[in-house]
């Protein structure tokens, strides 16, 4: 059963419908957490315009759902996918399904809402409407069950990303406290620089012979690089490696030391870090290849440096999981390539690839796979690619045909249907054309080959790492059916890595649910093929120590 909910007025309007579509009544909702409380034990499907909107209101009621059909994100996938192209959906003009969210309802007099009577309305957007544009749009496609699968996927995340935010994850604040002071020296006054840091920069202002330099302003910086007789193009530190002068050493550590103040310093902590933890601010979809985003916190940037302050609870552990070469492993299987299957089934797939042949050491073959995947064509990358290519043809051939598609301005798309958006076709010479046109033109399309290259891989990944999350949930909440935050749960996740806060004797089997899940999302997604995907698990006191 489904159970759609929209805001009318002060209540909540509740329309429920059987599987197969059918209306089986509506009521209005004045105890919003009564009546979900109510319904839960049935297992319905919650419907609902936007879990960041919903779910949390639940949560702080102490009611956690096990499944939703989060419409929005499912909208933004449905409107791009090739799987539904020729639906109602997704050839409508644009609408307020295709806007974020707004902060606040605005009600809408000429939009009818389940069918009541128009003052009643109290919303923009039709949920009931919407849901059922979604249905047809997946029941119309030729491949029902995998764009659904991506559907279910995707508004489990929601669920996740939004119950991490409630969990919260550990983190010791004098921990980090004494971490900063290591590396950075005492808290400073308001405006001022840490003492290490000023140490740093004040070698580099006298190598430069600069003592006026603002190292922070990339002008001033080039500037002064300048005047020492260094030419820099940039202030980027791959660049500035590149250059030889007594300053480059201590520039480069003022850059790292101020990269850490300036993202988890003490503002941060200041800022983040409430009651003992950090809530990370997920957006679930947040990047055209389905990848998570964070709108605060920099939860998906989080520094070696700071993860000894991530500490358990007392008689607590974290269970900290992390997928080995996941995308390289997604390439072999999206291309059914025996070869490089093969290559992974012992464990470490670049060692495999050594062990085949295709290269000599562990290093090349990592090289020559990143270059695969990410398009490099030049270097290391460009001398091993044609070796790679005789190794495993089907891998190499699927990433090169989707880099020629994206140059012709046509569309790609993942294993369960998630498609990028389209890129603009190169035409070619023309006399209205110039040179230089000509050449920005073509630099462009290839740059969005090297873009279609990726999002294939990248984007199953992100597939792969949502069903792993959403098998790892149900898993947890089998293990133990209490209020989550008392037994195990998901407090953070970074792409290919999840952490799991667990009561201390429950962390061997919370190991075996994260392994468990890891195999049973490849299933998901490739059913029989023979490609594992194999995770390194530590259970440890602080996050630092899991690396």
């Amino acid at each position: 059963m489904f159970i759609v909910l929209a805001r009318v007025d002060s209540r909540t309007m509740a329309a429920r419908l059987s599987d197969a579509g059918g209306a089986l009544g509506i009521e209005y909702v004045d105890d919003l957490a009564a009546f979900v409380t109510a319904e839960e034990p049935q297992h319905p499907r919650w419907v609902w315009d936007d879990t960041a909107a919903w779910y949390p209101e639940l949560l702080e009621a102490g009611i956690r759902v096990e499944r939703c059909f989060d419409l929005r994100l499912c909208h933004a996938i449905l409107r791009s996918s090739v799987l539904t192209a020729t639906s109602a959906l997704a050839t409508a003009p644009q609408g307020v399904w295709d806007a974020p969210p707004p902060a606040t309802a605005t009600p809408d007099r000429e939009t009818a809402l389940f069918d009541v009577e128009p003052e009643q309305v109290a919303v923009v957007a039709d949920p009931l409407a919407e849901f059922s544009l979604q249905r047809a749009a997946v029941a119309g496609s030729a491949e029902p069950g995998r764009i659904q699968r991506l559907l279910a996927a995707e508004s489990a995340g929601a669920l996740i990303a939004a119950e991490m935010r409630f969990a919260g994850l550990p983190w010791r604040v004098d921990a980090h406290d004494r971490l900063l002071e290591e590396l950075l020296g005492p808290r400073p006054l308001e405006g001022a620089r840490p003492q290490k840091v000023q140490e740093v920069l004040d070698v580099v202002r006298d190598r430069l012979e600069s003592p006026e330099l603002n190292p922070d302003s990339p002008s001033d910086l080039l500037k002064a690089l300048g005047v020492a007789g260094l030419q820099a193009t940039s202030t980027r530190s791959w660049e500035l490696k590149q250059l030889k002068h007594p300053a480059i050493a201590p520039l480069l550590e003022y850059k790292k030391l101020a990269r850490l103040l300036s993202s988890n310093g003490w503002h941060w902590l200041d800022t983040w870090v409430v009651d003992g933890r950090f809530r990370p601010d997920y957006v679930p979809g947040g990047v055209v290849t389905g990848r998570w985003a964070t709108s605060g916190g920099g939860a998906l940037q989080l520094p070696k440096q700071v993860r000894g302050a991530v500490i358990a609870d007392p008689g607590w552990k974290l269970v900290v999981a992390d997928a080995s070469q996941l995308e390289p492993r997604i390439l072999a299987a999206l291309a059914a390539d025996k070869g490089m299957a093969e290559a992974g089934a012992a464990g470490d797939l670049y060692a495999g690839i050594v062990a085949s042949g295709a290269v000599e050491t562990r290093d090349q073959a990592k090289v020559a796979m990143l270059g695969a995947m990410y398009g490099a064509t030049t270097g290391e990358s460009g001398r091993l690619m044609p070796r790679l290519a005789r190794a495993y043809p089907r891998a190499i051939a699927l990433v090169e045909e989707a880099a020629r598609a994206g140059e012709r301005g046509e569309i790609v798309t993942t294993r369960l249907g998630r498609s990028s958006p389209p890129g603009q076709r190169f035409e070619g010479w023309s006399e209205a054309r110039s040179a230089a046109d000509t050449s920005r033109a073509r630099e462009r399309s290839r740059a969005w080959g090297r873009f279609t290259r990726n999002f294939v891989v990248q984007g199953t990944a992100a597939e792969w790492a949502l069903c792993w999350m959403a098998s790892i949930r149900r898993r947890l909440r089998e293990l133990d059916d209490g209020w989550f935050t008392d037994a195990p749960h998901l407090v953070f996740f970074l792409h290919d890595e999840v952490v799991v806060h667990a009561p201390t004797g429950l962390a061997d089997a919370v190991s075996v649910i994260l392994t468990e899940a890891a195999a049973e999302a490849g299933r998901l997604l490739f059913g029989d093929l023979p490609v594992t995907f194999p995770i390194t698990i530590a259970s440890v006191d602080n996050y630092g120590q899991a690396k």
